[in-house]
């Protein structure tokens, strides 16, 4: 045997060691964020141009506006009616098509609250329809949580580009995605990502810290409160297969809770 091949008996002999104690990651000399995701050419070409034109609307005002428009739907069907109708957020002006706010089950037990629209999701005015949607479905499945959530998200209008929103465009669709979680009033709330994460539960923190991580969302007024569990986007999980298993473990912790709560 040569000392090459020497070199690689060793090193597969040592990697399956690591593999049977259970090390299932590698550390640098520096951090990296691998969930970071850096934007193509053309969506940065897309913000930056559309930063320019953004509509100019008056913070306080639309948000005065959101909370009436909220506050005066008795139903969810009635709170799409009013989302439609909303021209406070900036984003309608940004070359969406249609406000996109909900699909699923209007008694269900499991409010999902993602991040934004997306093409697809612009083109039909349903939430998670793209192949993120159809993976986030096919795990629903899997866990026995098909049927039993109502899906929607931190903003009704896709962001151009396909990029993140921002806190302002979050925090004026806020009214709406509170008013949701009243009328529903789920057993839990699943936050989809980090965007939908910190805007809910107001933190800083990572996605990999929060997920998993069993928090609470109650409302300022009317005592609503449910427990909230942060997980992995599914957009990521297609970019990053191997993070599946930790989104995996949380869907089933969602179930067990759910099972559990009920007395199952």
């Amino acid at each position: 045997m040569t000392p090459q091949n020497l070199d690689i008996a060793a090193t597969e002999s040592l990697l399956a060691f690591w593999r049977d104690a259970g090390v299932d990651a590698c550390f640098g000399d520096a951090p990296v964020d691998r969930t970071h995701v850096e934007p193509p050419p053309a969506v940065k070409a897309v913000a930056k141009a559309t930063a320019a034109v953004t509509p100019v609307i008056d913070t306080a005002d639309a948000l005065s506006e959101a909370r009436r428009l909220a506050a005066g739907a008795d139903t969810l069907e009635a709170l799409g009616l009013a989302i439609a109708a909303f021209e406070g957020c900036s984003l309608r002006g940004m070359g969406a098509r249609q406000s996109v706010f909900a699909r699923g089950n209007p008694q269900a037990e499991v409010l999902i609250v993602g991040e934004g629209p997306g093409a697809e999701e612009d083109a039909r005015g349903q939430p998670f329809v793209g192949k993120a949607g159809q993976l986030l479905d096919r795990m629903l499945a899997e866990a026995g949580l098909e049927g039993r959530v109502f899906i929607t998200n931190t903003v009704f209008w896709r962001p151009p580009g396909n990029r993140t929103p921002t806190p302002a465009e979050q925090a004026v669709c806020a009214p709406f995605v509170e008013r949701a979680f009243a009328l529903l009033k789920p057993r839990a709330v699943l936050l989809v990502g980090a965007t939908s994460s910190k805007a809910v539960l107001g933190v800083d923190e990572g996605i990999m810290k929060l997920r998993g991580q069993w928090r609470e969302w109650r409302l300022a007024e009317g005592g609503i409160s449910a427990p909230a569990l942060p997980t992995l986007h599914p957009a990521f999980l297609l970019r990053q297969p191997m993070a599946k298993r930790q989104a995996w473990a949380d869907m089933l912790s969602l179930a067990a809770r759910l099972d559990k709560d009920a007395g199952l």
